[in-house]
């Protein structure tokens, strides 16, 4: 699947639930999963290949040990849930303090910056299968999360940070802008 790139409109559309719990929507996990790891990315949201529903992709088996979590009040092995299709998630910041992190994003090629997002947070979403689940997440766990969370949402990663950090990044938003509208008009 083709990534979509940074001010391309789909990336600004929030999704729609998915009520269909079938063989397309299976279709479209398993191809979001291929795309993310190919671009060796630890998440990726269905707004990312061009489709606006409320689903994302999580693989953060690289920073095991950078986290906590449990999944329906269990902490199962990783290799046992990841990749994990997130199928209409629903977000909510847990007790706790906010932590600033450099994000990166795979519509922005190699544009980086500082985001302040809560530490820990509660998901409530359903599987593939449409089956629903808790989960608890703290760390880069909890962050990636909320990054593929606000793709469904319409919201990126640049208007997260603070207005100094983003006006940093105006050359290389500007080019890449250029680049996408190059691209999509051909």
């Amino acid at each position: 699947m083709r990534i979509t790139l940074f001010d391309e409109p789909v990336l600004r559309r929030k999704g729609k639930r998915v009520t269909e719990f079938d063989s397309a929507l299976r279709g479209l996990v398993r191809e979001m999963t291929d795309t993310m790891h190919e671009a060796d990315g630890i998440g990726i949201a269905a707004q990312q290949v061009g489709e606006a529903v409320l689903v994302c992709i999580v693989d953060v088996r690289a920073f095991q040990g950078d986290f906590a979590f449990t999944l329906d009040g269990k902490e199962p092995p990783l290799d046992l849930i990841m990749p994990m299709a997130l199928v209409n998630p629903e977000v909510e910041k847990l007790p706790g303090p906010n932590s600033v992190m450099e994000e990166g994003c795979l519509s922005f090629p190699g544009i980086r910056g500082d985001v302040k997002r809560p530490e820990a947070v509660l998901v409530r979403y359903q599987d593939h299968d449409g089956n629903p689940h808790t989960l608890e997440c703290d760390g880069i766990f909890a962050r990636c999360v909320q990054h593929e969370v606000d793709h469904l949402q319409g919201i990126l990663f640049i208007d997260r940070m603070e207005r100094k950090t983003a006006r940093k990044l105006e050359p290389e938003l500007k080019k890449l802008r250029g680049e996408t509208r190059g691209q999509t008009a051909g």
